[in-house]
């Protein structure tokens, strides 16, 4: 947990919501807060003038024609929290619950829902006191469930987390000081309504994977100087030949990885295979990705996702029925990060094959110790094939999954939720891919490259990982190895050297 405090307000990007999902605070501005009571206002001049609103005095979906008296309003929201409640499967990891709790404060904060600024601030609180709502990772076909179980604990039902106790909703926030919250019209649709679910964990997920990324250079750099790269391939003037600013990053970070290493040959395979010698062209393709899907969420952290939104005045209100929820936009780029990012595996795999495939690599079948009595990384490399299989799967476009709910009034489903999910699914499948590739190709050092003959960046890395992790001679289970390199990836490589 970190002790960062977040503002919410123009200025939020998806970096600022994942540095919230990975432990900061946040706070709203009192801009943020007037907007609020402004949109508050709006909607119970709404109710008081009659004035037919979607999910305001009306029943939502197929049921929109459904009139609801307004004693019965604040009943509506209560139940829509309960029947929308109906999330399947494991449940998400806290990280994804604060980032999309953060999205939604954030699309509350536009002031276009209409919601009370209580509401905004029992999610706040939820936040402050990590008080982490137990939320199903499935069944959703964009949004709607998970906020759900983020609601019933807003006003004291389902379960949260607290101090490490999974316990009912009530008891949880109670046990941080807070109160149940009686939802008033229009705030329970509006609580579990828009694209935050999508947005946080779009965020979580382009944090996560600009790490992989910075971490795939280094890896790889680890595993290019274990086979002999020619380094001309990297020279920053033959890599701007290619227009990309991702390119460029790569290529710098490679070249300070291997500067000044005596193992590179300086003549020798006129080229390199492809997996070698067009590392900084995919990892810096990735980046490229990253950078657009990164422009993409800022948009949709920047938009106001509810349906319907208010605007206007009390004297002159106004509700606009839209649907800004679907998040088609964020679906697709979503999508479009997923192939990237596998791309990043799909590489890595192909060097980690060069590294323990003898007819190329000039190093120990396997990098077994003692061939014929140890296959080392031999069935290493299987696990990390069957997981580039997998994301290929996985890269199956959501967006294009269709459906039809609601008695044919939602008709058209764009699933940014579940590109969301399934890109995290395809990052913590290439931090695996990638661990291994870092084992062995620290291992291929070991076995190949005198220690006096490393670059000092190298030299780094293979320290960092000796320090984690011993030699390997089939003496242990090789997956506690394989777990230990990718959680070096996730978080536990050096930085860059300096230029």
């Amino acid at each position: 947990m970190t002790d960062t405090c977040i503002s919410i307000g123009p200025a939020l990007d998806w970096r600022a919501v994942a540095r919230v999902a990975e432990g900061g605070r946040i706070v709203l501005d009192g801009a943020a807060a007037h907007r609020i009571a402004a949109g508050r206002a709006v909607v119970e001049s709404i109710v008081a003038a009659g004035i037919p609103a979607y999910g305001v005095n009306t029943g939502v979906g197929a049921l929109v024609s459904q009139a609801v008296d307004p004693e019965q309003q604040r009943a509506l929201s209560r139940n829509l929290v309960m029947s929308h409640a109906c999330g399947v499967g494991h449940a998400l990891p806290d990280e994804a619950v604060r980032a999309i709790i953060a999205a939604q404060v954030n699309n509350l904060a536009h002031g276009r829902s209409g919601v009370r600024l209580e509401l905004v601030q029992a999610l706040v609180g939820l936040i402050t006191h990590n008080c982490v709502p137990i939320v199903p990772a499935g069944g959703s076909v964009g949004y709607l469930t998970h906020m759900a179980h983020i609601g019933l604990v807003v006003i004291g039902d389902g379960e949260a987390r607290v101090g490490g106790r999974q316990i009912c909703g009530a008891e949880a926030l109670a046990a941080v000081g807070l109160a149940p919250l009686e939802l008033e019209t229009k705030e329970g649709l509006s609580l579990l309504n828009g694209a935050p679910c999508a947005t946080g964990m779009a965020c979580l997920a382009l944090a996560q994977a600009s790490r992989l990324v910075t971490a795939a250079d280094t890896v790889a750099s680890l595993s290019m100087e274990a086979l002999g790269v020619q380094r001309a391939a990297f020279d920053a003037e033959v890599l701007a030949l290619r227009n990309s600013p991702g390119i460029a990053v790569s290529g710098a970070a490679i070249r300070r990885w291997l500067a000044d290493s005596r193992h590179l040959a300086k003549g020798g395979r006129l080229q390199d295979a492809l997996s070698l010698r067009a590392t900084p062209q995919v990892h810096g393709a990735v980046r490229d990705m990253l950078d657009q899907t990164g422009e993409v969420v800022d948009r949709e952290l920047r938009s106001v996702t509810d349906n319907p939104a208010v605007s206007g005045t009390p004297q002159a209100p106004v509700v606009s029925s839209q649907a800004h929820a679907v998040a088609a936009g964020l679906a697709m780029a979503l999508d479009a990060t997923a192939i990237a990012v596998a791309h990043l595996g799909m590489v890595a795999e192909r060097r980690l094959d060069r590294l323990v495939n003898p007819l190329v690599s000039g190093l120990p079948p396997f990098l077994s110790s003692d061939p014929g009595v140890t296959t080392g990384y031999m069935i290493a490399q299987y696990s990390g094939a069957a997981l580039v299989a997998e994301n290929r799967r996985l890269c199956t476009p959501a967006s294009l999954d269709g459906g039809v709910t609601s008695a044919l009034q939602e008709d058209y489903l764009a699933h940014p939720t579940a590109a969301a999910l399934k890109l995290l699914t395809v990052i913590s499948n290439v931090e695996r891919i990638m661990g291994i590739e870092l084992i062995a190709a620290t291992e291929a050092h070991d076995l190949g490259v005198a220690p006096a003959r490393r670059a000092p960046g190298t030299a780094l890395i293979h320290a960092a990982v000796r320090e984690k992790i011993g030699r390997y001679a089939d003496d242990r289970p090789l997956a506690a190895i394989m777990d230990a390199g990718a959680e070096l990836v996730r978080r536990g490589l050096p930085a860059q050297p300096a230029a």
